[in-house]
């Protein structure tokens, strides 16, 4: 199926009832919301129709929510946030991979553990991982942590990824994710457990709070998925069966021409072909 390039959002949005909106890299840098894309989801729900915001982020919903007060996302652009930090609190709360966790991450997303009640231990007491990212994105590599890995795959130990996105630009730099740590796990043999996109677990629950938030059920051909994470977003919307619309002047901004905002329609066939991504749509930024 070819992917067809389109202008706006509302060029499409009469086929759709609902759309789950990733959050960075479409609704904002990281610093700040993108304006367009504000004003394309508040053109959405105006119709009478629902936005949800679907994000990786390592953290529960509200504090989604917290943050975007804060850089200036407007509470009337969106009906809902599902987060995958959410899902894997739910997890960490189970019991199914004990209760003790060594925790890897930055400290602003410890609360991940102790919201619920739990306290991390040291490696050596630990039943399972709980990995939300890089302690210092800022001044650390992947290759820092091989060591520590080797050591957590030696004992057997589970990686919960609260995180599975691989990197994140904020603002003009790129940054690593929790999900390029867990990639390096798996492959040293680690057991690992991911909670968000491209898996389908976020998905149904994207379902659910769409039930909740509309109170019906929305056909799936009438939804939507939007994002610029090839191998989380765009994978996982596909996946799942939902048509799929690819911001591409996001993560793979790079790849498609000198044009961030006017992807080179070849370029862009021949980037889904080696990636064996299908989505509908294409978009250079959400507006």
């Amino acid at each position: 199926m070819t992917c067809t390039v389109i202008s706006a959002l509302s060029d499409v949005a009469e086929g759709y009832d609902a759309i789950l909106c990733d959050l960075w890299g479409c609704y904002h840098n990281g610093i700040e919301p993108y304006e367009a894309a504000v004003a394309a989801c508040r053109a959405f729900k105006s119709s009478g129709k629902t936005v949800v915001l679907l994000t990786n982020a390592p953290r529960p919903a509200d504090q989604v929510k917290t943050f975007l007060d804060r850089i200036g996302g407007p509470e009337d652009s969106y009906d809902a946030i599902v987060s995958s930090g959410a899902a894997c609190q739910a997890a960490l709360t189970s019991g199914r991979h004990g209760t003790a966790f060594y925790y890897l991450g930055p400290d602003r997303d410890l609360h991940m553990l102790t919201g619920p009640g739990l306290q991390p231990v040291a490696e050596e007491e630990a039943d399972a991982v709980l990995c939300t990212g890089l302690v210092d994105e800022w001044n650390e590599d992947l290759e820092d942590y091989a060591d520590q890995l080797g050591r957590l795959r030696s004992r057997g130990l589970p990686l919960l990824c609260a995180n599975p996105d691989i990197v994140v630009d904020r603002g003009e730099r790129r940054f690593w994710c929790a999900g390029a740590l867990a990639r390096l796990y798996g492959e040293i043999g680690g057991e690992v457990l991911y909670f968000g996109k491209p898996h389908r677990p976020i998905y149904e629950r994207s379902l659910e709070v769409l039930a909740e938030t509309t109170a019906r059920q929305i056909p799936m051909d009438r939804i939507l998925a939007i994002g610029d994470g090839p191998a989380t977003d765009v994978k996982g919307g596909c996946d799942f069966g939902l048509d799929t619309l690819f911001v591409t002047g996001g993560l793979a901004a790079g790849e498609l021409g000198p044009d961030p905002e006017h992807p080179d329609p070849e370029l862009l066939e021949r980037y889904l072909a080696e990636q064996n991504l299908a989505p509908r749509y294409a978009i250079g930024r959400l507006r």
